[in-house]
């Protein structure tokens, strides 16, 4: 089976997952979330052996276009939902995320995505580090603006169904708050690593000009109102409802965003 394939069958329990979820609203998440995990736990596997199966095929680690950069981005939100799913209640994070997981897969499937041209300025190596990185933060993201849209959910049936937000066993938004805080500090963290990564490299390589690369630009606006959201939470200027719909506006910008400036980078388009 090509990896392709493989990948298809990951997208099709998210895609499940994103039906399943219908009946887990309609309950009120009363019960705890066994069935979701486990069609988004088959996907994980089918996810992880199409990578595996990429990487072999081309011999080197497989990030290095659109169609692998998503498929990346949505294996580490799945990766990070399972390791937090472990706790019950957690489990609930994966109503939120299989909408956007089976999105995105569908997405990474586009046929003008998966090109393969030469001439990217940074070594094999280097540029697997950097680019793991940087897609790694995107992930966080992700997982923190999965937290963000919980917190909204459950701040709106607090003032307008009390009895559902009091029946429901999805945390609560103290702890998807905390959460969602927590996971921005570590996408954060590796972003400013993954440019750090990159900034590093470009710099032994004087034909490259950074400050012309459209992605770079991007990268740079991210990691700056991420700093920003971060700084202004800790000092208690951004909380609460603000704080979540600042940061699911953040990735939503992120993931409508990033496809568009790496086409316009000449660095970053393969």
């Amino acid at each position: 089976m090509s990896d392709k394939f493989i990948f298809a069958l990951a997208i099709a329990f998210y895609g499940l997952s994103s039906l399943f979820t219908f009946f887990l609203w309609r309950q009120g998440f009363r019960k705890d979330d066994h069935i979701n995990y486990g069609l988004i736990g088959a996907g994980f596997l089918c996810h992880t052996g199409a990578m595996i199966s990429r990487g072999f095929s081309f011999s080197r680690c497989p990030i290095t276009n659109l169609y692998e950069a998503t498929a990346f981005i949505t294996w580490t939100i799945v990766l990070a939902y399972l390791l937090m799913g472990i706790w019950s209640r957690l489990r609930f994070l994966g109503a939120f995320a299989s909408p956007l997981l089976f999105t995105l897969g569908v997405f990474a499937l586009m046929p003008s995505l998966d090109t393969h041209t030469q001439g990217n300025e940074l070594p094999n190596a280097m540029r697997s580090i950097h680019a793991s990185l940087i897609l790694l933060a995107c992930g966080g993201f992700g997982i923190s603006a999965v937290a963000s849209a919980m917190f909204l959910v459950q701040e709106h049936d607090l003032k307008f169904n009390k009895l559902r937000a009091i029946h429901s066993l999805i945390p609560s938004i103290q702890r998807l708050g905390k959460i969602a805080f927590q996971m921005l500090i570590v996408a954060t963290t590796l972003m400013s690593l993954g440019l750090v990564s990159g900034g590093l490299r470009m710099h032994q390589l004087e034909k490259i000009e950074p400050l012309k690369d459209p992605f770079i630009f991007w990268s740079g606006l991210v990691w700056l109102f991420y700093v920003t959201l971060l700084i202004t939470h800790w000092r208690s200027t951004v909380k609460g409802p603000r704080f979540a719909r600042r940061t699911l506006g953040a990735f939503l910008f992120v993931i409508l965003t990033y496809w568009g400036f790496y086409l316009l980078s000449p660095m970053h388009h393969l």
